[in-house]
Protein backbone atom coordinates (compact mmCIF):
# COMPACT_ATOMS: atom_id res chain seq x y z
CA UNK A 1 0.00 0.00 0.00
CA UNK A 2 1.40 3.13 -0.66
CA UNK A 3 2.07 5.75 1.79
CA UNK A 4 -0.03 9.36 1.31
CA UNK A 5 2.87 11.45 0.24
CA UNK A 6 3.77 8.65 -2.43
CA UNK A 7 -0.02 8.97 -3.75
CA UNK A 8 0.35 12.19 -3.93
CA UNK A 9 3.43 12.10 -5.83
CA UNK A 10 1.69 9.57 -8.08
CA UNK A 11 -1.54 11.59 -8.59
CA UNK A 12 1.39 14.64 -9.64
CA UNK A 13 2.96 12.19 -12.52
CA UNK A 14 -0.29 11.66 -13.64
CA UNK A 15 -1.32 14.94 -14.47
CA UNK A 16 1.93 15.47 -16.12
CA UNK A 17 1.19 12.58 -18.40
CA UNK A 18 -2.22 13.91 -19.14
CA UNK A 19 -1.17 17.34 -19.95
CA UNK A 20 1.85 16.36 -22.04
CA UNK A 21 0.23 13.70 -24.25
CA UNK A 22 -3.26 15.37 -24.49
CA UNK A 23 -1.63 18.30 -25.98
CA UNK A 24 1.86 17.81 -27.45
CA UNK A 25 1.12 18.05 -31.13
CA UNK A 26 -1.47 20.38 -30.86
CA UNK A 27 -1.10 23.63 -33.85
CA UNK A 28 -0.22 26.83 -31.87
CA UNK A 29 0.51 30.05 -32.90
CA UNK A 30 1.27 33.23 -30.86
CA UNK A 31 -1.90 34.38 -31.22
CA UNK A 32 -3.51 31.18 -29.98
CA UNK A 33 -0.98 30.82 -27.44
CA UNK A 34 -3.17 31.92 -24.26
CA UNK A 35 -6.28 30.41 -25.12
CA UNK A 36 -4.29 27.51 -25.18
CA UNK A 37 -3.02 27.73 -21.80
CA UNK A 38 -6.15 28.62 -20.15
CA UNK A 39 -7.41 25.58 -21.67
CA UNK A 40 -4.61 23.10 -21.15
CA UNK A 41 -4.82 24.56 -17.55
CA UNK A 42 -8.81 24.12 -17.17
CA UNK A 43 -8.18 20.46 -18.06
CA UNK A 44 -6.01 19.75 -15.76
CA UNK A 45 -7.44 21.01 -12.84
CA UNK A 46 -10.55 19.31 -13.44
CA UNK A 47 -8.82 16.03 -12.31
CA UNK A 48 -8.69 15.24 -8.78
CA UNK A 49 -6.87 16.28 -6.48
CA UNK A 50 -5.48 19.19 -8.86
CA UNK A 51 -5.65 22.25 -7.05
CA UNK A 52 -3.68 24.70 -9.22
CA UNK A 53 -1.98 24.52 -12.37
CA UNK A 54 -0.23 27.24 -14.74
CA UNK A 55 1.01 26.79 -18.20
CA UNK A 56 3.26 29.54 -19.95
CA UNK A 57 3.68 29.13 -23.72
CA UNK A 58 6.68 31.20 -24.92
CA UNK A 59 5.34 33.19 -27.59
CA UNK A 60 8.57 34.35 -29.06
CA UNK A 61 9.72 30.45 -28.94
CA UNK A 62 6.99 30.54 -31.14
CA UNK A 63 7.32 33.02 -33.91
CA UNK A 64 11.26 32.24 -33.88
CA UNK A 65 9.63 28.43 -35.01
CA UNK A 66 6.06 29.52 -36.85
CA UNK A 67 6.61 27.63 -40.21
CA UNK A 68 5.19 29.67 -43.59
CA UNK A 69 1.28 29.16 -42.05
CA UNK A 70 2.11 30.95 -38.68
CA UNK A 71 1.92 28.06 -36.36
CA UNK A 72 3.86 25.22 -34.89
CA UNK A 73 3.11 21.91 -33.09
CA UNK A 74 3.79 22.49 -29.31
CA UNK A 75 6.18 20.23 -27.57
CA UNK A 76 7.74 20.41 -24.29
CA UNK A 77 10.04 23.04 -25.37
CA UNK A 78 7.47 25.76 -25.66
CA UNK A 79 6.09 25.41 -22.28
CA UNK A 80 6.89 25.71 -18.68
CA UNK A 81 4.48 24.40 -16.11
CA UNK A 82 3.82 24.45 -12.65
CA UNK A 83 0.93 22.24 -10.34
CA UNK A 84 0.18 21.89 -7.24
CA UNK A 85 -1.27 18.58 -6.07
CA UNK A 86 -3.23 18.36 -2.71
CA UNK A 87 -4.08 14.52 -1.29
CA UNK A 88 -4.91 13.30 2.11
CA UNK A 89 -3.24 16.47 3.66
CA UNK A 90 0.13 16.25 1.44
CA UNK A 91 0.61 19.39 -0.59
CA UNK A 92 2.91 18.60 -3.92
CA UNK A 93 4.54 21.19 -5.96
CA UNK A 94 6.13 20.25 -9.20
CA UNK A 95 7.42 21.76 -12.39
CA UNK A 96 8.27 21.26 -15.97
CA UNK A 97 10.89 23.29 -17.86
CA UNK A 98 13.25 22.40 -20.07
CA UNK A 99 16.54 20.98 -19.34
CA UNK A 100 19.45 19.83 -21.78
CA UNK A 101 16.21 19.73 -24.80
CA UNK A 102 14.33 17.54 -22.40
CA UNK A 103 11.10 18.72 -21.22
CA UNK A 104 12.17 17.78 -17.42
CA UNK A 105 8.88 16.84 -15.27
CA UNK A 106 9.92 17.18 -11.32
CA UNK A 107 8.98 17.29 -7.68
CA UNK A 108 9.82 20.73 -6.28
CA UNK A 109 8.42 19.87 -2.97
CA UNK A 110 6.64 17.14 -1.04
CA UNK A 111 5.10 18.58 2.38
Amino acid sequence: MASDPQHACFEAGIKFGSLYHQFAGTPVSPDSAGSLERAMENAIENQPFCVAVTVDIDEAALLDAADDHGYVELTGRFMEVEMRIEYEGIVVDTEMTMRDGYPLMRLVDVD
